[in-house]
C-alpha cells in the first residue's frame, strides 16, 4: 500500500526512534490520524522548539529549563551536597529519583569510555567531576555507571582518578533481584552477588 506523502513521511519519522519498528510506526500515525482529540497536536507543539528550551546545569549537567544556571536538584538547598552520584545519563538521574532513597546530588558524564567507539575521557565530563571534588566539600561519590565493559571501565577509571582526594568512592552493589531465583541467574550476577555478599543483621 503507498501512504500519502504526509502519512508516510510521519511514519519514516517514528520509525526512527528507538525500539520502533515499521508496523509500530504504522500503528502509530495511523492512530493519530484516526484521533479525534488534540493529541496530534498537542504533540506537535511539545516536539516544536523543544531542544531549544533545554539546557544542561552547569554544575552537574542535568537536564534543565534553558535559561537557568542550576537544575532543580542543585539549586535545593535541602539535599546532601557532600554526597555526588555519578551517572552515565540524565535518564538515570530520573530513575534513582523515583526510587525516593537518595537525597543527594548527581553528576552527569554524558556518556561512557568506549576505545572502541573512539569515546575518551575528554568527550566526557570528566574533568568537571574532578573539579567538584577538588574545590568543594564533598566527603563521598557514588559511581552509579552501568553494569556492562564500558561503565565497569569508566567506573574504574574514575576511581583511580579520584583516589587522591580525601573522600569516599562507593560503586553501586549488584547481584540478585529481588524475587529472583537461582537457576535463572547468570554467571556473572552469581559472582558479583558472592563478591558483594553483606553480613546478616539480627
Amino acid at each position: 500500500m503507498i501512504l500519502p506523502e504526509p502519512l508516510q513521511n510521519l511514519v519514516n519519522a517514528f520509525e526512527r526512534l528507538p525500539g520502533i519498528g515499521p508496523k509500530s510506526a504504522s500503528r502509530l500515525a495511523f492512530y493519530l490520524l484516526r484521533d479525534s482529540s488534540n493529541l496530534g497536536q498537542d504533540l506537535s507543539d511539545a516536539l516544536d522548539g523543544f531542544k531549544e528550551k533545554l539546557a544542561f546545569c552547569q554544575e552537574c549537567f542535568n537536564i534543565t529549563v534553558a535559561g537557568r544556571e542550576f537544575c532543580e536538584i542543585c539549586a535545593d538547598s535541602r539535599r546532601d551536597a557532600s554526597l555526588i552520584c555519578v551517572v552515565e545519563d540524565a535518564l538515570d538521574v530520573l530513575s534513582l529519583e523515583r526510587t525516593g532513597g537518595y537525597q543527594g546530588k548527581y553528576h552527569v558524564l554524558h556518556g561512557a569510555l568506549s576505545p572502541i567507539e573512539g569515546v575518551g575521557p575528554d568527550d566526557l565530563k570528566i574533568h568537571s567531576l574532578l573539579e567538584r571534588a577538588k574545590n568543594s566539600d564533598i566527603k563521598e561519590i557514588i559511581l552509579a555507571t552501568n553494569p556492562s565493559m564500558e561503565g565497569d571501565a569508566t567506573a574504574l577509571y574514575l576511581s583511580q582518578r579520584l583516589g587522591g582526594f580525601d573522600l569516599r568512592v562507593t560503586r553501586l552493589a549488584r547481584g540478585l533481584p529481588v524475587g529472583g531465583d537461582l537457576e535463572y541467574a547468570d554467571q556473572n550476577t552469581l559472582l558479583r552477588a558472592l563478591s558483594g555478599r553483606q553480613d546478616m543483621d539480627f
